[in-house]
């Protein structure tokens, strides 16, 4: 598989190491290099008296390293990669060492064990003895967490902050216990709450109605949509069979990537793609999850478009998506977004009616430009109505330098009053923030 350079960057898992990458991407930083079908090789000179070992499976794009490094991949693994897609013909050795064919060996290997597991038969009435066991430990969970929240809301919350980060991680390892790892995310998502910063209060009793909403909507969804159970039951942590997914016919559409999100949790490393599709004026997440020293199936770089079918996870409000066919294409400057902030509430409103427990979503505003009141910096549109950019924004004077205090239109994501800017079309083109 041969990448590009852009498709080699976007594989990075933060700008350091695209920076570190790009600086081990010079020939004279490698002692042996080497390619064939299977792989890609190289020995990189570090500090130390022994060479750094990379390699990179180039079937399942896949990558290990001897250097200590917990990032995947490694500023070795982007710098080797890189050097390829400049260099192919530098790569001259053929023959696998014995450090990268007893990798290519065990991995092709445990490939073939999962492969002749999916061909089993399926024991239907284990699958539903299984299935029948979670959903009581959930709802087991479900109780001892509806009666946490009603503590709660009888004792007050003045004391919430006194209780530490532990109060809340021992009730989510009561959810993980439960088979819950929805509602134990939402529970740590509490714990990260700025409990000294005002206003607090408010964020606070936000999600804890929304772990409410939840708890009580699953408990009761026997009355519900089956839509709106699927919805609820994604909350919760239950997940779909993505190959049923694939056999459903999806939206083919061109896709521009408006932005990429990428977090790390423990040995998992989760990618959040937002992509809005230029002809049926719809936005899409494309989720993936990365163990350690495992690549990305799909290779999205922010800012290009891909012809692409996509399936919808079954919700009230479609959102979430998987990629069933890809194809690349040119670029395309089509695209339709919201008028002002006015348009984006009433449509933000329509989504929380349908669905009051739902996360972030992407939106493409029109003509709005940053400004700085009370501290804060702020989205405003040509009515003069603001909205909150999210804490931490790292772009800031990027977004500034292209503005230059002109309003330009914008790719955000983010829900009710606070957004994070992605990108800007700049001088006819989308730029990555």
């Amino acid at each position: 598989m041969q990448l590009t350079e852009e498709q080699v960057l976007a594989l990075a898992p933060d700008e350091s190491s695209k920076r570190s990458g790009k600086e081990l991407s010079s020939p004279a930083k490698w002692v042996s290099k080497g390619v064939n079908e299977l792989a890609l090789w190289g020995e990189c000179q570090g500090s130390g008296s022994k060479p750094y070992q990379a390699q990179v499976d180039l079937v399942n794009i896949a990558f290990k390293c001897s250097c200590p490094s917990r990032k995947f991949p490694c500023k070795h693994g982007i710098g080797l990669l890189l050097l390829y897609a400049r260099a192919k013909n530098d790569f001259t050795n053929n023959q696998m060492p014995a450090w990268v064919s007893e990798w290519i060996s065990k991995r092709s290997e445990r490939q073939e064990k999962q492969a002749a597991q999916k061909d089993k038969p399926v024991d239907e009435a284990a699958q539903a003895k299984r299935r029948q066991a979670r959903e009581q430990k959930v709802s087991d969970g479900i109780e001892e967490l509806l009666q946490w929240l009603k503590d709660i809301i009888r004792n007050g919350i003045i004391n919430i902050p006194e209780k530490g980060s532990a109060w809340f991680e021992n009730m989510a390892r009561r959810m993980v216990d439960a088979q819950a790892p929805g509602l134990a995310g939402m529970l740590r998502n509490m714990a990260e709450i700025n409990f000294y910063r005002d206003g607090w209060q408010s964020v606070f009793i936000d999600q804890l109605l929304r772990l409410y909403i939840v708890a009580t909507g699953y408990k009761n969804s026997e009355h519900l949509s089956p839509l709106l159970q699927q919805d609820l039951r994604t909350s919760i942590g239950f997940t779909q069979n993505q190959d049923e997914l694939k056999e459903q016919t999806g939206i083919t559409d061109t896709w521009l990537v408006l932005g990429k999100q990428v977090t790390e949790e423990d040995n998992l490393t989760i990618e959040r793609n937002w992509l809005y599709g230029v002809t049926t004026d719809q936005y899409a997440l494309v989720l993936q999850f990365m163990v350690r020293g495992q690549g990305a199936q799909l290779t999205v770089t922010p800012g290009l478009f891909l012809q692409a079918e996509l399936v919808f996870y079954p919700s009230v409000v479609p959102l979430r998506a998987i990629v069933k066919k890809q194809i690349s294409t040119e670029r395309i400057q089509q695209y339709k977004g919201f008028a002002n902030w006015q348009q984006v509430v009433e449509a933000e409103t329509a989504y929380s009616a349908a669905l009051p427990f739902r996360g972030e979503r992407p939106f493409i505003i029109e003509q709005v430009r940053p400004v700085y009141y009370e501290q804060q910096w702020w989205l405003q549109d040509n009515n003069n109505a603001m909205m909150h950019i999210k804490n931490g924004f790292k772009s800031i004077w990027k977004l500034l330098s292209l503005s230059g205090g002109e309003p330009l239109n914008m790719a955000v994501v983010g829900k009710e009053k606070v957004y994070e800017p992605f990108g800007v079309w700049y001088q006819q083109e989308y730029k990555i923030l």
